[in-house]
């Protein structure tokens, strides 16, 4: 699935510092290693091929849901969203960050506070947080991919609250993907208890039919309503005048669809070409699938003035 391998810069922010990589050193105690007990965001910096400065994709959106995720699990961040946003973009200006670029902040728990007792808990114990960047490109196969409908079921959110994005809930999306890599697949379409549609290991699902509406799971289920997806439902809308249905999607609907392209941070606007081996719609990209993509590439490379509040340019680059 993988079009190249990320390469990690320089430097990253770490207990309140600008650090090298390759000093950091994680205690083996550390009780998000142990618990699952971090949150974490995956946020995109895009080069403008025309010499403008390197831009991140509404990362205000991104440190908001981070301190609402952090919130969730009772971390406690030194900084609130103005100082979040200038660690990161501090950190890709001393990284010399030019190109297009992937960055990962984490806030996590750390360790027991004096006089907590052990055991799995969120109160009592210290909070870290640190920030990461990775050269990184597209790394899906933009010809479409191949899922699979998993056996395993998305985590419920009466659970694990789905809008967050917390790193222990990550094991059920990891599960799928070896059962779908497994079977010869690119990613994983996960059900919910009711057997309706969620969303894909690590982005959002569309579901365009053959009369070309367009649906995708309702917020309000068992999945991480992206950045990336209500940029795509606001994309369709005011640039072509469709307007997606939020609501509960159906296997059948995915089996009789005209196409089927997920969106994310990291996969960005992605066809879904073929579902449970067989062929999506013609089994190619679909006409609407590759107008929001066109879209949505425009719009981070800064090709769109219209949407010029969605980036945050780097202050140097």
């Amino acid at each position: 699935m993988s079009t190249g391998t990320p390469v990690a810069t320089r430097l990253a922010f770490y207990q309140g510092q600008f650090v090298e990589n390759s000093a950091v050193r994680l205690p083996l105690t550390t009780q998000a290693l142990h618990y699952g007990t971090g949150v974490f965001e995956g946020i995109r910096a895009y080069a403008d091929p025309e010499g403008g400065p390197l831009a991140v994709f509404r990362l205000r959106e991104h440190v908001e849901r981070l301190l609402r995720s952090a919130r969730t699990l009772r971390i406690e961040l030194p900084h609130d969203a103005g100082e979040l946003t200038g660690i990161v973009l501090d950190l890709l200006d001393r990284n010399g960050c030019v190109g297009d670029t992937y960055i990962r902040p984490v806030a996590y728990k750390y360790a027991l506070a004096p006089g907590t007792p052990f055991g799995v808990r969120l109160s009592g114990v210290s909070s870290q947080f640190s920030v990461t960047t990775v050269a990184m490109g597209s790394y899906v196969p933009q010809t479409g991919l191949h899922c699979k409908i998993s056996s395993y079921r998305r985590v419920p959110s009466a659970s694990i609250p789905s809008g967050a994005k917390i790193t222990g809930a990550y094991a059920n999306n990891a599960l799928a993907v070896e059962e779908a890599q497994a079977d010869g697949c690119d990613d994983a379409l996960m059900l919910d208890g009711d057997g309706h549609l969620t969303e894909a290991s690590t982005s959002n699902v569309f579901v365009v039919g053959r009369d070309g509406r367009v649906a995708t799971p309702p917020a309000t289920g068992d999945l991480l309503p992206g950045i990336t997806r209500a940029s795509v439902i606001e994309l369709l809308e005011r640039e072509t005048g469709v307007v997606v249905e939020e609501r509960p999607v159906t296997v059948a609907e995915l089996a009789e669809a005209g196409e089927v392209f997920v969106s994310g941070t990291g996969v960005e606007i992605c066809p879904v070409t073929a579902v449970d081996h067989r062929p999506v719609g013609t089994g190619r990209p679909g006409d609407l699938t590759t107008e929001v993509r066109r879209l949505y590439t425009e719009v981070v490379r800064g090709r769109r003035p219209a949407y010029a509040s969605w980036l945050t340019p780097v202050r140097s680059a």
